[in-house]
């Protein structure tokens, strides 16, 4: 009888078995250390991220604004640890870097001392988890080094860049009436007492209208800024549709880093008819439905310093804004000619310090940020000297601070909190535009481009209307006061 060959074959799938299992357990275990390494990785990664929006958000331009950051890095990954919650992080500042763009993964970037060489251009911050000291991304194989040539532990790494991705710029762009980012106004001849600063040829204290100047001719310029194209980007006519530029108009914010280090494209002639009813949002005031309270909030104060109410003037104000005036081949007010034209009279210089005082030019230093308190203003009795001739008197003037106007005031006669109870409290300073100063004379052109010398910000004294756009000039925006939201960028 033949003998059956079963007790064999068995012990030939007991074998298969156990070299199924041997296998399984090798996959089990380099899943395991692949588990190991991408949890390290991720750990890594929270790291990178977290210290970048820590350093990015303390950008602003100025030299104190990079020692903040690195501070704040530091101070973000003292929070962190990694091997599943065990270990803390050990923080170098090789770590961090900083550059003007972040267009590329590693040149450009400069640590801290580098970058306080040139603060200003410094909107991105990159931390890189390699440059940390010890083996925060070493992670030690468990099955790995059992394999031929296996591994006693593996590397990993992050990195992670931030930095702005918007700018507190309104997509309107004015001509700068000078070139000159500041100088000396001698208001009295051979006494530097009542000299007074002038930025980009505009005066603090004075109300424009910004759809009625023009340093290069007797015809106003103002342009659309195309929301869509940085500077040096070309953009297109498309960007220009009253759909996409007026979100932006309502938020007071361009979707760009700076508007600063190329030309920009513009729309000659701002149509405020289009856009009057998204900057009146400022005032609580939302017909038409041009803009939304949760995305363009009302200012927490909205009096209108209308010239018909204004107290602290006498004789009143017969303009809102300061006269329209042309000489020496200009467009620009009564209130800027120096000598003033013998005509003047005190109601054509429009309505004075409603949010800001004139600052004595020998207050004044050429710094990356205005100090956080401001200028000391001129007193209220310099007014005979400042505008002249014909000057106006400031008869009961509400504020005796040399760096407060009505407008930061709580007083019932210079302050109204918004009207719609869930609006309030507003926020602070929204009736301040952000205006880009352009180099001009601007090329010839329904679309053209220029350069930006600067940021005016411009106080609306009163609502828009179809046809003006009364702001009073409270100086230049300092980079440090334009950041918008700060993201990470990949």
């Amino acid at each position: 009888m033949r003998r059956s060959s079963r007790p064999r074959q068995r012990g030939v799938i007991a074998v298969l078995c156990c070299a199924m299992v041997l296998g399984i357990l090798a996959i089990v275990g380099l899943a395991l250390d692949l588990a190991m390494v991408y949890n390290r990785k991720a750990e890594l990664q929270g790291l990178a991220e977290a210290t970048a929006l820590a350093a990015a958000r303390e950008l602003n331009g100025t030299s104190a604004g990079i020692t903040s950051a690195a501070t704040a890095a530091a101070n973000a990954a003292l929070g962190f640890r990694y091997q599943y919650n065990q270990q803390a992080v050990a923080w170098s500042s090789d770590a961090l870097r900083f550059a003007a763009a972040a267009n590329t993964p590693d040149e450009g970037w400069t640590d801290a001392a580098g970058a306080q060489a040139a603060p200003v251009s410094m909107l991105y911050a990159k931390v890189d988890t390699r440059a940390l000291p010890g083996d925060a991304g070493v992670v030690a194989t468990m099955f790995m080094l059992l394999t031929p040539n296996g591994p006693l532990s593996v590397s990993t790494a992050a990195r992670a860049v931030a930095g702005r991705v918007s700018t507190l710029v309104t997509p309107l762009a004015i001509c700068a009436q000078s070139p000159a980012p500041a100088a000396a106004r001698a208001n009295v001849a051979g006494s530097g007492m009542y000299d007074e600063l002038v930025e980009f040829g505009f005066r603090r204290g004075v109300s424009y209208d910004l759809m009625n100047l023009n340093p290069n001719g007797a015809t106003p310029e103002n342009f659309v800024i195309d929301p869509l194209a940085p500077p040096g980007v070309a953009g297109t006519a498309a960007h220009f549709a009253s759909d996409v530029v007026g979100p932006f108009v309502c938020a007071g914010q361009l979707p760009m880093p700076t508007v600063m280090g190329g030309q920009l494209t513009l729309q000659r002639g701002f149509p405020l008819g289009a856009y009057a009813a998204h900057l009146n949002s400022r005032f609580d005031d939302y017909a038409g439905h041009a803009c939304t309270a949760e995305g363009a909030p009302p200012d927490s104060n909205i009096m209108p310093f209308d010239k018909s109410t204004i107290a602290w003037m006498v004789p009143g104000p017969a303009t809102q804004a300061a006269d329209s005036w042309q000489s020496g081949g200009k467009l620009w007010t009564r209130a800027d000619p120096l000598p003033g034209d013998a005509s003047n009279t005190a109601p054509l210089y429009g309505t004075l310090w409603a949010y800001a005082r004139a600052v004595p030019y020998a207050t004044y230093t050429a710094q990356p940020a205005e100090p956080a308190g401001g200028y000391g203003g001129f007193q209220t009795t310099a007014w005979s000297k400042l505008y002249a001739p014909g000057p106006p008197a400031a008869t009961g003037y509400p504020s005796t601070s040399l760096t407060l106007a009505p407008y930061a005031l709580s007083s019932s006669s210079t302050f109204r909190a918004p009207t719609t109870p869930e609006h309030q409290p507003g926020v602070a300073k929204r009736r301040v535009l952000n205006v880009a100063l352009l180099d001009c004379p601007v090329a010839a052109g329904a679309i053209t481009s220029a350069s930006v010398r600067g940021v005016g910000r411009f106080f609306m004294t009163v609502p828009a209307t179809a046809a003006s756009l009364n702001a009073e000039f409270g100086g230049v925006a300092p980079a440090a006061a334009l950041s918008g939201t700060v993201e990470l960028q990949r």
